[in-house]
């Protein structure tokens, strides 16, 4: 019992324990790993209440101040990124090399970019000399922000959320998912060695129907920026409809890769075993639908099953491990549930879908083998819903009109791919695409001062340096009339 980890809320800078806990399982081996809070109306009235106190004074601090405490937050980040990586692998079940090269060192990133882009922004100002006026423009936080993060990539995306946030000067109220909440607490201690003020900075943890729903109703509450399902982020967009909340939703997608026939099958194929399969598939950005031209079907068929049989699936903690275990036993029931949907609807599985040879240890884990599915239509729901897991499906393709048709044949517009050494063909399709973000001969390269964010059901709203700077703050125009000359209307 001494190795498991229990959580406390994060409140007005101080760990508040909780009446009732939840369990949280390593999904590695299946074994209890942490409890966490299960927090109700009261405890988000106290977070939103500390958020609303602090927020004054945290708005009113010149940027360089709010500058410096983030990147101590960064450096204090930096060092302890061993010790992060661990527990964001054994608590989301993640390879460690991924918690080591992407996970940390992006939450580190998030910090720094958003601690030196406040220092370096400007507003537009615009002289009318013949009438005697000066327009300009100022920016003001929000509020207090409520962030609502998921599992799969739990510190690199609350950080995504909380840095901008609190750079722009609004305090916030964090939800993290309560299936991977250990390195949101363990950031909380980060926080309070760096000198944040208290009440800045609140970690509630807890169901999303619970905390999560009592969170986006607060009255206090004036932006909400979630990551998450498309049923709950459509939930939140009802909610805060009929009140001045601002929202940002990123809510999934069914992204396609477009293989030309002139690809460079060499870097092409690699490329799309890590957008299908990178964190066992549970990324937002995933290429979960792969279009091949007809002609080089059968070679690309060859290459892709090849290498994604060489994937080694086990104890995310060892080296040379590719996939880990999906995030929980939930998912992993939905993911099994979406494979026996794929066999009713007449899929050929290119590769098997069985449970992998694991160690003693690892027997009780939620592992699934990489899954390549072909011979589905378009309508199958295999094509058309979020799986989330590492299952991509292969399909052929023999004209330009015709893919993009079928592309944008989904409810989702999150991303896309195209693979081709054609600039021509590359230009005519990629602007077609109803998708917010498009990498060509490249897959998730992801530079902050792009916007980021998805159409349809992909969500609503752009987050990024300058887009972020948007959703964070209120713009306001100040009109000035310096002397009695000119035209006072126009």
């Amino acid at each position: 019992m001494s190795d498991i980890i229990v959580i406390k809320n994060f409140i007005n800078g101080q760990f508040v324990g909780s009446k009732e806990y939840l369990d949280s399982f390593d999904p590695a081996t299946g074994r209890l790993n942490a409890r966490i809070p299960d927090s109700d109306t009261a405890d988000v009235a106290q977070a939103v209440k500390a958020a609303k106190k602090a927020f004054k004074e945290w708005s009113s601090k010149d940027p360089s101040y709010r500058s410096k405490l983030m990147h101590r937050v960064a450096d204090i980040l930096e060092s302890r990124s061993e010790e992060f990586a661990i527990a964001e692998t054994k608590d989301q079940g993640k390879p460690l090399w991924l918690s080591k090269t992407v996970e940390i060192p992006r939450a580190v990133l998030n910090f720094r970019h958003f601690a030196n882009t406040i220092l370096n922004d400007t507003e537009l100002c615009i002289p009318q000399e013949e009438d005697g006026i000066l327009n300009y423009t100022t920016r003001s936080a929000c509020g207090v922000a409520a962030c609502i993060v998921p599992w799969n990539l739990p510190l690199y995306l609350l950080t995504f959320k909380l840095a901008p946030a609190i750079a722009y000067g609004n305090t916030v109220v964090v939800k993290p998912s309560e299936f991977t909440s250990v390195t949101a607490w363990m950031l909380c201690s980060v926080l309070k060695e760096a000198g944040f003020p208290d009440g800045v900075v609140n970690m509630l943890f807890g169901y999303g129907p619970k905390a999560g729903e009592a969170l986006i109703r607060h009255p206090d509450v004036s932006l909400i920026t979630f990551t998450g399902s498309d049923r709950a982020g459509l939930h939140i967009a009802e909610v805060a409809a009929p009140v001045p909340k601002k929202v940002s939703l990123e809510m999934g997608g069914k992204n396609p890769a477009i293989v030309f026939s002139d690809a460079d099958l060499d870097s092409c194929v690699p490329a799309l075993i890590k957008a299908s399969f990178l964190n066992e598939g549970q990324v937002c950005l995933s290429s979960s639908r792969i279009y091949v031209e007809k002609k080089i079907f059968p070679q690309f068929v060859e290459k892709f099953v090849a290498e994604t049989k060489k994937l080694k699936v086990g104890n995310p903690l060892e080296s040379g491990t590719f996939l880990g275990p999906v995030c929980s036993k939930v998912h992993f029931e939905k993911i099994k549930s979406y494979l026996k949907i794929a066999e009713q609807e007449g899929a050929t599985f290119l590769t098997k879908n069985e449970k992998p040879d694991l160690a003693e240890e690892n027997k009780n884990g939620y592992f699934l083998s990489p899954v390549v599915l072909t011979g589905l239509p378009d309508d199958s729901r295999c094509m058309q819903e979020e799986i989330f897991g590492p299952v991509t499906c292969l399909s052929t393709f023999e004209n330009i009109s015709d893919v993009i048709k079928r592309a944008n044949n989904v409810n989702y517009g999150l991303s896309a791919s195209i693979w081709s050494k054609d600039l021509q063909k590359i230009h005519t399709v990629a602007p077609k695409l109803e998708v917010g973000t498009v990498w060509c001969n490249c897959w998730l390269v992801r530079n902050l001062h792009m916007p980021f964010g998805g159409e349809k059901r992909s969500g609503m709203g752009r987050e990024g340096t300058e887009d972020s700077r948007e959703f964070f703050t209120y713009k306001r125009s100040i009109c000035i009339k310096y002397t009695t000359e000119g035209n006072m209307f126009m």
